[in-house]
């Protein structure tokens, strides 16, 4: 039998009670907590004891987050929840909408907003009416009949700032966006009526049969073939809350009948490459990304992307790269490794590729610039660089793929470096 150490609490205190209340909290959020998990850490509190707040949350933490992806809401709802004896107000906060020009609007941190609706789950979010200070006050009336719909409003919303409701609407969303591609044309040829050459071996062969007398020409055109998509997508620290929403446009793009691709390549990258390809076969998006899932072992770990492309170039250009692939790069480019080895496999990797399209969330920023080491030694061997942050991101990725001139801001950012 386990010795519980005593708690430091008082003999009427409520810590039980707020645990639970806590894990309906998390739940609400979308952690699978479940009862059992609520005795497991109401007695690993018990034997843990109470005498610093540290101890106290990774306690909870062992007890309540089972997947990397989690670790995020846990920490925004706790700090909400515990730490912060004003959380009431951070929630309200983040859950009312602020006027532009005439409250200065404030970035919510990751996760929060998903945080501050799962502690006010079944709350009454009506707000009090404003009395106002003189009856004879200027009263400043606000047209918004031109004002972004819900859906528009959802298209330009960063992925990092949505809330869980919002993010399984993007995610429907995601499902339908389609990414069109332009065939290429084959050296090779077919038999057509109305070709533009002639196929003079078929003739003669068909001339064989009226004794050599020519009769008919028969005319020939150049055969189409498809480019495979291959996408490389960081799942570091930095990334990972906007690697799972590409993973998801991913498997549709992977399932869609018809979108053109021959074939559709992905392969994660943190501190290892992995490829998980075959699991965005499945039918079931949440079955395909939970085996990804388990197949990529360093989700939200460092970001070796000179080491991990070195790997790629090794060991997978040539299964993959054939047929003019077309290469997404989905980082933020903060690395590690040494720049010069990092710009010498995105060289490798751009002679590869039929183009090589970079999508990085940090151009969401209007104060981005290619100050890093890592981005610096990226951006000259890519053809395109734009913004993956939101669902108008991904929908303009759709577009640039039509215009194979298309280099996104990569003539922009190039003046600076």
């Amino acid at each position: 039998m386990a010795e519980y150490l005593p708690l430091d609490i008082p003999e009427d205190g409520k810590l039980a009670t707020n645990i639970t209340w806590f894990a309906r909290a998390l739940r609400a959020a979308g952690l699978p907590v479940g009862p059992g998990r609520v005795i497991d850490a109401v007695r690993a509190v018990e034997a843990a004891g109470f005498s610093r707040k540290q101890d106290f949350y990774f306690t909870l933490q062992a007890c309540f987050v089972s997947r990397p992806e989690h670790r995020a809401v846990f920490a925004q709802i706790f700090r909400l929840y515990w730490r912060d004896p004003r959380y009431l107000e951070h929630m309200i906060a983040a859950l009312t909408p602020a006027i532009r020009g005439v409250q200065e609007e404030k970035k919510a941190k990751s996760a929060e907003k998903r945080a501050a609706e799962a502690l006010l789950d079944g709350v009454n979010r009506d707000l009090p009416d404003i009395p106002d200070d003189e009856e004879d006050g200027t009263q400043i009336e606000i047209d918004a009949s031109r004002t972004m719909s819900s859906e528009e409003r959802l298209r330009s919303l960063d992925f990092e700032q949505m809330s869980t409701a919002e993010m399984a609407e993007a995610r429907r969303m995601l499902a339908k966006l389609k990414l069109p591609v332009r065939p290429l044309m084959s050296r090779r040829t077919k038999l057509a009526l109305r070709g533009n050459r002639i196929d003079w071996r078929a003739t003669l062969r068909h001339s064989m049969r009226t004794g050599g007398d020519l009769q008919e020409l028969r005319l020939k055109q150049p055969r189409i073939r498809w480019p495979n998509l291959v996408a490389l997508c960081d799942i570091s620290g930095s990334m990972s809350h906007y690697s799972r929403v590409v993973l998801h446009f991913l498997h549709a793009v992977s399932n869609e009948k018809g979108a053109g691709w021959a074939q559709v390549h992905a392969l994660t990258f943190g501190t290892r490459l992995t490829n998980i390809t075959r699991h965005l076969r499945q039918r079931d998006v949440d079955a395909a990304l939970a085996a990804a899932g388990a197949e990529a072992q360093d989700w939200e770990g460092g970001t070796r992307i000179g080491s991990c492309l070195h790997d790629f170039n090794r060991d997978w250009s040539r299964r993959v790269m054939g047929q003019g692939a077309i290469v997404l790069l989905i980082t933020d480019g903060l690395d590690r490794d040494d720049p010069d080895v990092l710009a010498r496999e995105m060289q490798r990797l751009n002679l590869s590729a039929r183009r090589v399209i970079w999508l990085n969330p940090l151009l969401r920023w209007e104060e981005f610039a290619p100050k890093a080491k890592g981005i610096a030694a990226m951006l000259p061997h890519v053809d395109s660089f734009r913004a993956g942050h939101s669902i108008a991101s991904l929908e303009a990725l759709a577009d640039a793929l039509s215009r194979p001139d298309d280099t996104g801001e990569k003539a922009r950012l190039m003046a600076q470096l």
